[in-house]
């Protein structure tokens, strides 16, 4: 499976971004994928206690982040006979609106890219080691301790 994990301390264009990885598989000679499942997700303008969002920020160890989104994504592919796995994920302060994740899984079949996605996207929200916190528009900053519903 052709794989690429990036951590981005700026924001990025997932369309832009997707494009040029199909680009990048092309150069590598890599066949395009008969289906493809994405998921683009950006931050919520409301925190979790529903008042306004400034900012969200997200800590990680470097390094480590990267191993462990590898180890994700290499063991649902291989579950779901993935081709290709693209993701891109924001660290440092996004802000509302921004993209802060891209998912992009490439396979032979409808199925098997859209579960694979599924999986990978629940495993990088409960297993990655990331640290949010909220900046509210008030001042105040509140750790995320819990993981948001499907």
């Amino acid at each position: 499976m052709h794989l690429r994990v990036e951590l981005l301390g700026e924001s990025f264009q997932p369309l832009s971004s997707l494009e040029h990885w199909h680009a990048q598989l092309r150069g590598l000679g890599h066949t395009a994928s008969a289906a493809e499942s994405l998921f683009i997700g950006r931050v919520r303008a409301e925190a979790t206690d529903g008042s306004a969002l400034e900012a969200l920020e997200l800590e990680h160890y470097p390094g480590m982040t990267e191993r462990q989104l590898e180890q994700l994504a290499q063991g649902c592919g291989a579950r779901h006979g993935a081709r290709s796995c693209l993701i891109q994920h924001r660290i440092g302060r996004v802000l509302p609106g921004e993209a802060i994740v891209l998912v992009a899984i490439g396979a032979d079949r409808r199925g098997p890219a859209q579960r694979c996605c599924q999986e990978l996207l629940e495993a990088l929200k409960h297993e990655a080691p990331f640290w949010k916190r909220e900046w509210h528009t008030d001042g105040r900053s509140t750790w995320i301790t819990g993981n948001t519903p499907l």
